[in-house]
């Protein structure tokens, strides 16, 4: 099975197991990493916060990683050895689908897509829409549509005040 169809297998498997503990899958990376082999990274997120600085408790990953870790042994669905993260999405978090682009209205954004779009491939800047079939970053003082479908990755840019 392909790297993509095992990915696309696992959020088939994690979202209900994420729901069940009451979080939210926000995206599976299946990478070679030098000479550790390859790993399976699971990022969950509270599905509630009381506020943006609210995550997933040790508790409630490790649940949802024993879950996990029970399923994959006995179905086999990743072949090979490879090393099972569970965590939260971090500071950065990815942005994969359109409800989570439409939270970080507002927000700053780091956005790659496939193909140019005015000339460039990186977009750097704040969130300004999301909504129907893409997003509008303000990028350098023009706001530039970009449709989900040319979207290859996308994180938050946390901005660290200044002391």
């Amino acid at each position: 099975m392909a790297a993509s169809e095992t990915v696309a297998r696992l959020w088939e498997i994690v979202e209900p197991l994420a729901a069940d503990a009451g979080l939210e899958l926000v995206d599976i990376e299946l990478r070679h990493e030098g000479r550790s082999g390859r790993v399976l990274r699971v990022y969950l997120d509270k599905v509630e916060k009381q506020d943006e600085t609210e995550v997933p408790g040790v508790e409630e990953l490790g649940r949802v990683s024993r879950e996990l870790s029970d399923i994959l042994d006995v179905y086999d669905i990743v072949a090979g050895s490879y090393t099972l993260e569970v965590s939260s999405p971090g500071i950065n978090r990815p942005l994969t689908k359109p409800a989570h682009f439409a939270r970080c209205v507002g927000q700053r954004v780091r956005v790659h897509t496939g193909e140019m779009i005015g000339g460039r491939k990186k977009f750097l800047g704040s969130l300004h829409h999301a909504a129907g079939d893409g997003v509008v970053v303000l990028q350098d003082g023009r706001e530039v549509f970009i449709p989900f479908g040319l979207i290859v990755k996308a994180n938050v840019e946390y901005e660290w005040a200044s002391p």
